[in-house]
């Protein structure tokens, strides 16, 4: 029996159970007798599902019905539009002037399309410093653009650590991953393995909550054919350096100390199956789950089976007592279920575990093992 580290899926569950359509709602002014149109935001195209002659006041009202998944809409008049995700049945309000719409714009009835219009403003803030270094003629072309590669850089880690990481399964941590400055991708996750990181961590997230959503499955598919082209690149490149020098890993990897004092880290144990396992040592359920690791770790370990466990308790010597005769490696994390590496692998519940192949690549998760030992025995 797991216990829940948070009720926030459950809550959002039950909230969603209440009706079966969303409405968006509110007042657009300076575009009298202009068309306003409610479209869809998909993965390949964009899909009118609506549309409204404003009146003098710009007043509207839309009603859809509820996606199955967290879904991306725009309102829409020419070229401005305002960006809007929906995962229930809420009421949205939206309320701005065509001009400046499509940043001046409020919103309100959603956490999600708060965080969007953050994530919008935030880069058009970095679009106009970008063209303005661009234009600075003092600057010669290579210092221009390694002034803008600082800058996307610094963006790209404020947004990973401040909204994507924290919260993976959120609609605007979806959004985020596919923002671009001109016609680049910001996140990406075709070629870059920190890139393909934050795809993977979000895909993660979508895999265990939306397991039949079209964006989850595009999302791990990015994220399985950007680890393959990053280890096609490695590959090549071993061929001309010292392969010592060259790693390449499918995995977010953590480190932190072990019950002696040493740093443990999970890519180095790459060539083994690795069963990562999230646990706090303080429930009932601890001796059983202990047990089973026990007689899985003694039947398989010979044949190259690794436990990787991380412990969230908060009691340190309680956890190095508890600790202090298994045979694998046992990490603690000191922040707990408020770890980073907790939200990257989004870990709702103890005991947590995923399957990591001898590539270093991430297989599997717990909701998606019906039997762990046979999910075992087919990796090695």
């Amino acid at each position: 029996m797991k216990k829940f580290l948070t009720i926030a899926v459950v809550a959002a569950a039950l909230a969603s159970c209440g009706g079966k359509k969303f409405h968006i709602e509110g007042s657009i002014t300076g575009a009298a007798d202009s068309m306003l149109y409610l479209e869809n935001i998909g993965i390949s195209e964009n899909t009118a599902l609506d549309s409204v002659r404003l009146n003098d006041a710009g007043s509207f009202s839309f009603a859809a019905e509820q996606p199955e998944a967290p879904e991306f809409y725009r309102l829409r008049i020419g070229d401005q539009s305002v960006s809007l995700s929906i995962d229930s049945t809420e009421t949205i309000t939206v309320k701005a002037n065509y001009q400046d719409m499509s940043t001046a714009y409020e919103v309100e009835g959603s956490e999600n399309c708060q965080k969007i219009k953050e994530l919008t403003l935030k880069l058009m803030d970095l679009r106009q410093r970008a063209m303005a270094v661009g234009r600075n003629t003092a600057l010669s072309v290579d210092d221009a653009n390694d002034s803008i590669l600082a800058m996307i850089s610094s963006y790209k880690q404020e947004v990973k650590t401040e909204y994507i990481f924290p919260n993976p399964g959120k609609a605007y941590a979806y959004f985020a991953l596919f923002q671009t400055l001109g016609n680049m991708l910001l996140f990406n996750p075709r070629t870059d393995a920190d890139d393909i990181k934050v795809f993977a961590a979000v895909a993660t997230s979508w895999d265990t909550y939306h397991p039949d959503a079209e964006r989850g499955k595009n999302l791990h598919n990015i994220a399985l054919e950007g680890m393959k082209n990053v280890r096609i690149v490695n590959a090549e490149q071993a061929r001309s350096i010292d392969a010592s020098k060259v790693q390449a890993a499918g995995i977010i990897d953590i480190l932190l100390d072990d019950n002696n004092g040493r740093p443990r880290s999970l890519s180095e144990l790459k060539g083994k199956v690795v069963l990562l396992d999230f646990h706090v040592f303080a429930t009932n359920e601890s001796p059983a789950r202990i047990l089973l690791l026990r007689e899985l770790y003694n039947k398989y370990h010979a044949q190259g089976l690794e436990i990787y466990q991380v412990s969230l308790d908060g009691d340190e010597h309680f956890w190095k007592q508890q600790t202090k005769a298994l045979p694998w490696i046992s990490v603690r994390d000191p922040q707990g279920p408020a770890s980073t590496n907790v939200r990257v692998y989004n870990v709702q519940a103890v005991p947590e575990f995923f399957l990591i192949d001898r590539g270093s690549n991430l297989v599997s998760r717990s909701q998606q093992i019906s039997n762990l030992e046979e999910a075992v025995r087919k990796l090695l």
